[in-house]
């Protein structure tokens, strides 16, 4: 009995996706390339490495009288100066979001089959640079985040489908994007281990939409060359216009979405 329920149910949910164009039977679209990070435009000059000249010897003139010639003294060469490694003028590094490292994801609670159940779903794609100098956080840059929508999976293959071709229509809108356009709450100075609390607002494009949104971040010098941390920000479906598909099974969908950024940066 519970077979043929579950069977009604599976073909009441296939009627109610053909109803819908089938859009989400297709097979989603992969990724057109490996994803790659928007590089930060920051000046490097090299450290000027001094020239030492060899002294020139007077040439010596003639007289009527004998000379006593000095006794001849070897000339030293100059010791040549190793080169220095070139340093942005302002001193800052730079890191870049390690994908073997990280994770994006989004959540949202549901009801699946009457039983209340939060919906994660999650990709290692995801892109970006930022530029900062421990001893000098004011200068801190941070560069466009890349997410590739194509790569979000969640734990139902119908529900990615339904994602990938009808709410974020992948095929024609690969990336999800993140802008900064300021950074917030920062002190002046940093050490290594120090964890640090402060914002970035910016302009997150989902799809063909654009809304200012604020990410709260922690994030950690794990060392000199290393920064991790996580950015949480909370989005409304509908500034995005995320209609989900109505199929039997599925119900009260949240309207507020968690997007989270667990990240990994290294020089």
């Amino acid at each position: 009995m519970r077979r043929m329920y579950w069977s009604f149910m599976a073909l009441l949910l296939l009627f109610s996706l053909a109803g819908a164009g089938c859009s989400v039977l297709q097979t989603p679209p992969t990724p057109s390339a490996p994803i790659e990070a928007i590089p930060l435009n920051l000046e490097s000059t090299p450290t000027a490495v001094p020239v030492v000249q060899p002294t020139t010897a007077p040439t010596a003139q003639p007289t009527t009288e004998t000379a006593v010639l000095p006794t001849s003294q070897p000339v030293e060469e100059p010791t040549a100066q190793p080169a220095e490694e070139p340093t942005t003028s302002t001193g800052l590094r730079l890191y870049r979001i390690s994908q073997a490292e990280s994770r994006v994801r989004f959540e949202l609670d549901e009801d699946l089959r009457g039983v209340r159940i939060t919906v994660v779903g999650e990709t290692d794609q995801v892109a970006g640079e930022l530029a900062l100098d421990l001893a000098d956080l004011a200068a801190t840059q941070v560069g466009v985040i890349r997410i590739n929508a194509r790569m979000l999976t969640t734990d139902n293959d119908f529900r990615n489908r339904a994602i990938q071709n009808q709410i974020l229509q992948t095929g024609v809108y690969e990336f999800i994007t993140f802008t900064p356009t300021a950074v917030n709450g920062l002190p002046a100075s940093a050490s290594v281990g120090q964890t640090l609390n402060f914002t970035i607002v910016g302009d997150l494009t989902i799809r063909d939409i654009t809304n200012e949104v604020t990410f709260a971040v922690t994030a950690t010098a794990v060392s000199p060359t290393q920064i991790s941390g996580t950015a949480i920000a909370t989005i409304q479906r509908a500034a995005y216009n995320l209609r989900i598909p109505e199929v039997p099974s599925v119900a009260n969908v949240e309207e507020e979405v968690q997007l989270i950024i667990e990240f990994v940066a290294n020089s």
